[in-house]
């Protein structure tokens, strides 16, 4: 992790973040990000650990019912720990939601602070910049999903979503790039059993649910990775915890577009269903060919990554906010991470695209 910057920016990209950020020093114990607020900074933990915690209200009485019913919750769980080189405040960047973690110094902590507003000026003028920025992001994301999912154990997550992954991507997509994607891509049907992606193994494109139903799983098998992988390439059945359940408008298969990683989930169909792949080397080519398409890309990776990080750990502390704050529930009343008339507006032509990208396959 501490690598990732230093391995994705360029030295000009790391000159300009010097000449426009400040030191910070943080005494151990204390607060860097509530949760609920945004941050009004970048931070690059220079030196120390910060840890990244997930509370709840003791006092809560709803909390105290899902504490009799599930021992592992915690009031104040440590979910992970910031190393020196990681970025922390990224979310404004990639999310609409407000952070829902809470972030302090375990010991004595030295941070570079780069304000959001220069940070987004950079972002929106500079394409080169913002396709490595928002790369090293996406495979910082990469890695803390990992760590979580093996954190959590047998802990259940399957959930249902529709849409929401595919209207992510059209909303930060140009019509040119949907355009691209629709040439380029094939339509493929998939029968109910096959599976799509294999934990540890290749994969050969990029792949948008069109309709139909998928599960994704984490492999409960103790052999070595190398081994897992060639027994589900012989049809071996392979012992695994769902964690999400997939349909149409998820992506799937990203992993290997951001740092050549092989996939850490297994995908496999629950119900005959259609996807359009994207062939990986012509996407490959396209990222490194089309800088303004390979920024976007990016960002819609890191994207689709916060949300997906931020909706397990929502879940693990229930996601029920409102109530731990003890703020009410009524039309009239405002809520930090609610969202707003902008994003919405965004999201409602993002699902007209989508409609009208069916239209145009008539698979419909």
């Amino acid at each position: 992790m501490t690598e990732v910057l230093l391995k994705e920016l360029s030295n000009s990209d790391i000159n300009w973040i010097v000449a426009n950020s400040y030191h910070q020093e943080l005494p151990s114990g204390s607060l860097l990000m509530p949760e609920g607020k945004s941050s009004d900074c970048l931070y690059i933990l220079l030196d120390g650990t910060l840890t990244v915690n997930i509370t709840q209200s003791e006092n809560n009485p709803l909390h105290r019912a899902f504490t009799a019913i599930d021992s592992d919750i915690n009031s104040d769980w440590e979910i992970s720990r910031v190393s020196r080189g990681e970025v922390v405040g990224e979310v404004p960047f990639v999310s609409q939601s407000s952070n829902i973690t809470t972030i302090k110094a375990l010991e004595k902590s030295l941070v570079m602070s780069i304000p959001q507003e220069k940070l987004a000026v950079k972002l929106q003028q500079d394409a080169s910049f913002a396709a490595r920025f928002y790369r090293a992001i996406a495979i910082m994301y990469a890695d803390r999903l990992q760590k979580l999912i093996t954190q959590l154990g047998r802990r259940k997550l399957t959930q249902a979503k529709s849409l929401k992954d595919v209207l992510f991507v059209l909303a930060e997509l140009h019509d040119s790039d949907i355009d691209w994607l629709m040439a380029c891509g094939i339509t493929q049907k998939v029968a109910a059993g096959q599976t799509l992606i294999y934990e540890n193994s290749p994969v050969d494109a990029l792949y948008i649910i069109l309709r139909g139903k998928m599960s994704m799983s984490v492999s409960e098998d103790d052999r070595n990775p190398l081994l897992r992988a060639f027994s589900a390439i012989e049809g071996k059945e392979i012992i695994g915890r769902e964690i999400a359940k997939l349909s149409k408008g998820e992506i799937l298969g990203e992993t290997p577009f951001i740092d050549s990683r092989l996939p850490w989930a297994t995908v496999k169909v629950i119900e005959d269903s259609l996807i359009l792949a994207i062939p990986k080397q012509q996407l490959a080519v396209k990222l490194q060919q089309d800088i303004g398409f390979s920024s976007r890309f990016y960002r819609v990776i890191s994207i689709l990554s916060a949300n997906r990080l931020q909706e397990i750990m929502s879940r693990i502390g229930y996601g029920r906010r409102v109530y731990s704050a003890g703020l009410p529930l009524s039309n009239n009343f405002e809520y930090e991470d609610e969202i707003n008339i902008s994003v919405l507006d965004k999201m409602s032509l993002a699902s007209k695209r989508f409609d009208w990208m069916i239209s145009r396959m008539s698979i419909a």
